[in-house]
């Protein structure tokens, strides 16, 4: 009997059992089936992980973040990564804790810094009380999930900037900020380059050449000439909110065409298989044809290039707020947190303003990884490898 890949028993007890699991094989849907031969792929999986725990902390960033991403320690200004530690001149202990601080003058260039107080410890506990935030918006808390028992200091797990805020806290309310553009962004232009990409496939002709000279005219426009006018265009009133919502949506208008492009050439090399004839001399409408028959016929093209999307869409977030035509403070975002990273003097005083970078260096990777897991899954049936 043949050996299925998903349902593969460690010791077959039983001809019936056979008979099930291989019933249950062949009657699983697409979806089941790409999610099996998914879950086989490790790296993909574990790329999943990674991304997902980014998510999580920057959807519940109020919770995870110690502080607000504009709260300032001025007792800590430009202050080292505090790391938690289980040991100090003075013993050890079971509870995790960092030294005090406290300031001094560095002998060569006369500024003021920060310095371990190796005397005092602070111990860190989780769920502590802090300042009062609304989780998601509209649930009030004064937990967070990390932070200093029973003392006025501040810890800073990443360090602190030039203004004294915590950058391990500005990070994952970047991370929410990036990502969320990178999701509404791509899904503004898949939408669109399913429609338009679809309608010039399935009719060609007349539509199909008014589509592509459309979509050439998009392509040619230079992109950072045209970051450089809108950004310039955006009122200076506008609060942070509408240029978060500007920032995503141009990116969605102006990132479609290319997978237009793919689907279109696809739906033109199938738009005469037997399946979409009989569709259409059965009356079926083309809205019909194009979304029930053409397009679910290279679906696993489809999901690869839209998770391959996402990582182009936030280094795009992440360059354009680097060069400073994205979004601008108080924003947060990754482009906007390596700002402040494009000096000489920050690589020599404050390397720990890198970190962000390590973030989307993670995401743009995680992503790669999770297309490729993808691809891999596209023909379920396929013997494993």
């Amino acid at each position: 009997m043949r050996k299925l890949p998903f349902f593969a028993p460690a010791s077959p007890t039983s001809v019936e059992q056979e008979r099930q699991r291989m019933l249950k094989y062949y009657s699983a849907s697409q979806w089941t089936l790409i999610w099996w031969r998914f879950k086989r792929h490790r790296a993909a999986m574990l790329a999943s992980l990674v991304l997902g725990l980014m998510a999580l902390a920057g959807v519940f960033a109020e919770f995870v973040a110690p502080y607000g991403p504009v709260a300032r320690d001025t007792s800590y200004i430009e202050g080292p990564p505090q790391l938690p530690r289980f040991c100090d001149q003075n013993g050890c202990s079971l509870r995790p804790f960092i030294n005090g601080s406290k300031t001094e003058r560095d002998p060569v260039t006369l500024r003021a810094i920060s310095v371990p107080d190796p005397e005092v410890r602070h111990y860190i506990g989780f769920f502590v009380k802090g300042d009062a935030v609304k989780v998601l918006g509209f649930i009030p808390t004064e937990r967070h999930l990390i932070g200093l028992q029973d003392t006025e200091q501040k810890i800073h797990f990443w360090g602190t900037d030039d203004l004294g805020r915590d950058v391990f806290s500005r990070t994952v309310y970047a991370t929410r900020t990036s990502l969320s553009i990178g999701v509404i962004g791509v899904l503004i232009s898949f939408v669109l380059a399913l429609i338009i990409g679809g309608v010039a496939g399935y009719f060609s002709g007349l539509v199909d050449s008014v589509v592509q000279r459309v979509t050439e005219v998009i392509r040619v426009v230079p992109i950072i000439p045209l970051y450089m006018g809108l950004a310039a265009a955006m009122p200076k009133e506008w609060s942070t909110t509408q240029v978060y919502f500007a920032m995503t949506l141009i990116l969605g208008l102006f990132g479609w065409p290319t997978l237009a492009r793919r689907i279109r050439s696809q739906l033109l090399s199938i738009r005469y298989e037997d399946y979409v004839v009989a569709a259409r001399l059965s009356g079926a409408k083309a809205g019909r044809i194009i979304s029930q028959h053409m397009l679910p016929s290279f679906t696993s093209f489809i999901i690869v290039d839209l998770v391959i999307s996402f990582p182009y869409m936030i280094l795009s977030e992440t360059a354009l707020s680097f060069v400073g035509l994205g979004l601008r403070p108080p924003s947060v975002s990754w482009g906007v947190l390596l700002q402040q990273a494009q000096s000489v003097r920050a690589i020599e005083q404050t390397p720990w303003l890198f970190i962000p970078a390590i973030f989307v260096v993670t995401a743009v990777l995680a992503f790669t990884v999770i297309g490729d897991g993808l691809r891999d899954a596209a023909d379920p049936y396929a013997e494993a490898k």
